[in-house]
């Protein structure tokens, strides 16, 4: 931790540097606001308060201090840039990064899948053209073909048809409701 340094190199933490005073050994500032970092304690000071900062670290326990300081370090310094707003702002800007570049990423998959779609029956190695449907099936994960939408006749009917012959008729349908 800082306080040993600082008291080593008998030099005072930012904070008791920024306050003008004497920095003791039992510093409750001093872990956590060293003497390289004083604009860090000063954006601290004129946000919360040195008496209020003082409060809140003494309430906590020794292993939630850290976090603490680091948090209201954000957020004074966050409020210093933008003191409408804060930390709250910055929060926004990045969810509405978030979104846009979620919409981005929907776009490029729904190019990705009409692409896929216009190239599998082509790509697939030569297999009979009912494994065709089911592996292009399987691949969709909806149970829709591409010969279902496309209107082009399949040799076998799908599984799912009731069609005992298993030719289609030139409307696409099987031939057992001419």
């Amino acid at each position: 931790m800082a306080s040993s340094s600082s008291s080593a190199s008998n030099s005072p933490c930012a904070a008791c540097k920024f306050l003008r005073r004497k920095c003791m050994p039992g510093c409750i500032f001093a872990p956590y606001f060293p003497p390289e970092e004083p604009q860090k304690f000063a954006n601290v000071h004129k946000i919360f308060g040195a008496s209020n900062v003082t409060k809140l670290l003494n309430e906590l326990l020794p292993h939630q201090r850290e976090d603490a300081v680091n948090s209201l370090a954000y957020e004074a310094e966050a409020r210093i840039k933008d003191p409408v707003y804060g930390c709250v702002g910055a929060i926004s800007v990045l969810q509405r990064q978030v979104h846009r570049l979620q919409k981005e990423l929907d776009a490029a998959n729904a190019d990705l899948i009409r692409y896929t779609c216009n190239e599998i029956p082509t790509a697939l190695p030569p297999m009979p053209s009912h494994q065709r449907f089911m592996e292009f099936s399987r691949r969709m994960g909806n149970g829709v073909s591409f010969y279902q939408t496309s209107g082009l006749p399949i040799p076998y009917p799908p599984p799912w048809t009731n069609n005992p012959s298993g030719y289609m008729n030139e409307r696409g349908g099987g031939d057992s409701n001419m």
